[in-house]
């Protein structure tokens, strides 16, 4: 059986069914786990604008164009995350 919880869950959303995988910058890949600090509150608004960052997207460049994606991505985090706001801790891989 599938986890439809937790952070896993969550990025096999984001990244292999919506394709926000991260980016390459300078030469150097780039993901979202570069930008998600080792600690502390995270909240929702903060990790959707982080999935277009690590893409190298500016989430605010077209607000129309990916306000249904963004909604998606928020709608995935609570459902996932359990929360609007989690532990940073609780953003990582779970092997």
């Amino acid at each position: 059986m599938e986890n439809t919880t937790g952070f896993n869950a969550l990025m096999d959303l984001v990244c292999a069914r919506w394709g926000f995988c991260g980016c390459i910058k300078n030469g150097r890949s780039f993901q979202l786990d570069h930008i998600i600090p080792t600690s502390g509150p995270v909240t929702v608004d903060q990790f959707v604008e982080w999935v277009f960052l690590a893409d190298d997207m500016n989430p605010n460049s077209d607000l129309e164009k990916w306000a249904k994606l963004k909604k998606k991505i928020y709608e995935a985090f609570i459902e996932c995350m359990g929360s609007d706001v989690v532990d940073a801790r609780d953003l990582r891989y779970k092997i």
